[in-house]
């Protein structure tokens, strides 16, 4: 009888699991200080990815990366503000970035993912990072509590195992090591879902607004639209609702999606002479953050760490300053010979705090706020709520807003439970997070 073959063995310093924005970040950031990492993606890029919105503080994380050219290069619509439109239908004044902080950042893109992501991970090559696709992580190896490696197959069959002294779980939602450990936290508040589809030719505002992210409340409150205009004449147009209402006895996704459509006149009109060129894609994703963001040997970033509701189109940035701050913590780590779960996780409680941040705004919506109002009672506080849209998240300034916001509340209001207040495990154990790719042309 002949054994199987053992696996090669490799050495390198960092592995890292995913290559999507978070995984192309944290290993180009490594990979510039000198250290050798393999990068190893599952699927074939370019991709489908959802989370076409740019917010402006991802400008600094791309600015390390050196992928400024490339995006100034690009054909990707340029983003200068975002407005919000009423329940009643009436549109707020622009948050115009550039009237709150007068700095190129100012100005961002809405992207296609296949190709943006594509673009992030050939630049992570460019710095040195040996990035494999097709390339399958069947499992992290431990020795002890220490993750020392992970066992890999390769896009032609054969297996590899690859010793790091760092293993970065980047997988997206699928969470390898918060699967692994059991490290998820469902948040108790934001259970929403989503069905979008693409329209060529639908209406766009022009010049300084041309490339805003339209947010357009439902007339039943039910829900939001979100309107993002992209190049070749497209838009991605999709609703946001909470699951339940989504998806529990309605008709197919076309039909709930329509429905909608014919309930709010704000999509009406900006459809009203464009054509559908996708089908109807959908998605049902709860937030959630993992109990930890390191442990020894190991770390989580991006949607391997957590997943915020996309009002504000926080994704990209979170993804992208996850794997900033946990690549700074690695270097660091290295440079000392320290890999333990406090030097690699010393930055997640700054990365929590951010994410709460922008979750209270994102809670503060659900339950009724009016950007309108809130500027009409505290004008002085109009830049500081710009600062949260942008993405500013990480510095306590911005915590001035809630005091002022909590003087808005009716009688029986009282501030969104946190993030880890427990969700009752009967319903815990009904979440997943899943997203239905339609057949036919994707961006």
């Amino acid at each position: 009888m002949v054994s199987a073959a053992a696996p090669v063995v490799f050495e390198t310093d960092v592995v890292v699991i995913g290559g999507g924005p978070a995984g192309s970040t944290a290993s180009t950031l490594i990979a510039q200080k000198g250290y050798r990492v393999e990068l190893f993606e599952r699927e074939k890029f370019p991709r489908f990815h959802i989370g076409e919105s740019l917010i402006p503080e991802t400008y600094w994380v791309l600015e390390r990366l050196n992928m400024l050219p490339k995006m100034k290069a690009s054909h990707f619509v340029h983003k200068h503000s975002v407005q919000f439109v009423s329940a009643t239908g009436k549109l707020s004044a622009p948050f115009y970035f550039a009237d709150n902080k007068p700095h190129e950042c100012s100005q961002t893109w809405q992207v296609v993912r296949s190709e943006f992501d594509l673009m992030m991970l050939n630049n992570a090559r460019e710095h040195g990072v040996n990035a494999h696709e097709g390339a399958r992580v069947l499992d992290v190896l431990f020795e002890g509590d220490r993750a020392v490696g992970v066992k890999v197959q390769l896009e032609d069959g054969s297996h590899r195992e690859v010793r790091a002294k760092v293993v970065v779980d980047a997988s997206g939602q699928s969470g390898l090591l918060q699967n692994k450990f059991k490290l998820r936290v469902w948040d108790p508040l934001l259970n929403k879902g989503a069905i979008w589809t693409y329209w060529e030719g639908a209406y766009r505002d022009v010049g300084r607004d041309e490339g805003a992210t339209i947010v357009i409340q439902t007339p039943n409150k039910q829900g939001w639209f979100w309107n993002i205009p992209l190049h070749d004449n497209r838009v991605s147009i999709g609703v946001v609702g909470p699951f339940d209402y989504l998806f529990k006895g309605r008709g197919d996704h076309e039909q709930t999606y329509l429905e909608e459509v014919a309930l709010c006149p704000a999509v009406q009109e900006r459809t009203a002479n464009a054509k559908r060129v996708t089908g109807y894609f959908a998605t049902k994703d709860y937030s959630y953050r993992a109990k930890e963001v390191a442990g020894n040997g190991w770390v989580l970033i991006g949607d391997a760490f957590g997943f915020l509701d996309p009002l504000y189109s926080s994704g990209v940035l979170l993804a992208l300053k996850s794997g900033e701050m946990a690549a700074d913590a690695i270097v660091e780590g290295l440079q000392a010979s320290d890999t333990t779960a406090a030097q690699l996780g010393k930055w997640g409680p700054a990365l929590n705090q951010g994410i709460d941040r922008m979750r209270r705004l994102v809670c503060e919506y659900y339950e009724g706020f009016s950007f309108g109002r809130f500027v009409k009672n505290y004008p002085h506080l109009k830049n500081t709520v710009t600062d949260l849209l942008i993405g500013d998240l990480f510095t306590d300034r911005v915590d001035a807003v809630w005091e002022p916001m909590e003087t808005l509340y009716s009688e029986e209001k009282r501030a969104p439970k946190s993030w880890d207040a427990g969700t009752p495990e009967e319903i815990a154990a009904n979440k997943l997070n899943e997203l239905f790719l339609p057949d036919g042309p994707r961006p």
